[in-house]
């Protein structure tokens, strides 16, 4: 049987590959983006509740009306920017339906959408099957005079045609840990008023966020908010990534659009998850505390790796650190990863695997990314295995 796939270039995902090859040679996996650890006892006696409540059956399909104020109490806190609970909050599942509902929802053929990569794994397929063009526009990588990777803002305001549909930015950025500052915002603001075009902002790791001026959210500016989804998830802020809950907030217009999309790609998401968290992070402390939880762990891996040949990296933001192995060897990055795993029992990301193309000499600078949402002895088992390299 002949079946025309609408996702020619897409095979096994680099995470699926990684992981595999830890099991394989039972290698620490600091690879694939996930705690593990379990999220707050709390929470998931709240899960148990609600389905004891009889929380059970299909909810709203724009999310329950109790999450959908939690989150608008939060953009509010954390923001500043009021988003109307019935015509501009969505649940969904997991930030990547939202991303991709996004996308399919204002974007089609003889579109472009221009992706900043490194970008995360989903955003290109999402652009390919809403039959629009990616135009991948690369961060500039650390130099010597840089040890982050930043946006060259010339690049993408000369990337920008008629054609020119939506720009996605996913800050703090996933894999590099850069993060937004208010020159950023200040050129985005330029670039909207120059260009009519749309913003899909992925904030997954929103209140992951070392710096002292903290995260830099498109809804913090009006100008932007109103041309811009803003997609979080509470995956990453509660420790549940396998729950795949995650919201999207936008303008009445843009969320109208998401939601035809959104009602036949899911629907809805699994009520107790949603009543649960509703109830759970009313509480603003259960994820302001989250910078300090998540810094103490980033320090422990950066002061690990100093007693190695890597060079950590700065990390301003997420659960991901990383580093430079030019000391140890000129492999590209992709090799590098399989041989860590298989001589050195300590499984990474390649940062190449990031890129359209991942073997291009132009997408490979001897940098890895390690996850640090472990739990100590599991990072100090990696340190150890790490000094040997």
């Amino acid at each position: 049987m002949k079946i025309n796939t609408k996702l020619p270039a897409v095979g096994t995902n680099i995470f699926t590959i990684m992981s595999k090859l830890a099991a394989d040679h039972e290698s620490i996996n600091l690879g694939q983006g996930f705690p593990d650890f379990n999220p707050d006892p709390t929470l998931i006696s709240l899960v148990s509740k609600a389905m004891n409540d009889g929380y059970n059956q299909y909810p709203f399909m724009t999310g329950v009306p109790a999450l959908r104020h939690t989150i608008a109490e939060k953009m509010f806190k954390t923001s500043g920017h009021q988003y109307d609970v019935d015509q501009e909050v969505t649940v969904t599942s997991g930030a990547t339906e939202a991303l991709m509902a996004a996308v399919i929802s204002c974007a089609g053929p003889g579109d472009e959408v221009i992706v900043l990569e490194p970008c995360y794994d989903s955003y290109i397929p999402a652009i390919t099957l809403s039959s629009a063009t990616p135009i991948c526009v690369p961060l500039t990588p650390p130099t010597s005079g840089s040890t982050t990777f930043s946006i060259d803002w010339d690049r993408v305001a000369s990337s920008i045609t008629p054609a020119t549909k939506i720009l996605i930015l996913n800050f703090p950025h996933n894999p590099t840990s850069s993060v937004l500052t208010e020159a950023d915002l200040d050129e985005l603001e330029r670039l909207s008023n120059q260009h009519d075009i749309l913003f899909i902002s992925d904030e997954v790791y929103e209140h992951i966020v070392f710096t002292k001026e903290g995260h830099k959210s498109l809804a913090t500016r009006p100008a932007l908010a109103a041309r811009t989804f803003v997609i979080s998830s509470f995956g990453k802020t509660t420790h549940t990534t396998g729950w795949k809950l995650g919201y999207c907030c936008a303008p009445p217009a843009l969320t109208n659009e998401l939601r035809k999309v959104h009602q036949f790609m899911v629907f809805t998401v699994p009520s107790p998850f949603q009543y649960a968290m509703a109830q759970y992070c009313k509480d603003p402390n259960t994820y302001l505390g989250l910078a300090a939880f998540y810094q103490e762990k980033r320090d422990h891996l950066i002061n690990g790796l100093n007693q190695t040949r890597f060079k950590p990296l700065p990390s301003d933001g997420t659960f991901f650190l990383l580093a430079d192995y030019s000391e140890i060897s000129d492999l590209p990055e992709a090799d590098f990863s399989i041989w860590l795993t298989k001589h050195h029992g300590v499984t990474v990301i390649p940062v190449s695997a990031f890129y359209s193309d991942p073997r291009s000499s132009t997408s490979n600078h001897n940098i890895i990314r390690f996850c640090f949402a472990k739990q100590p002895a599991t990072l100090n088992a990696a340190i150890d295995r790490l000094i040997t390299v």
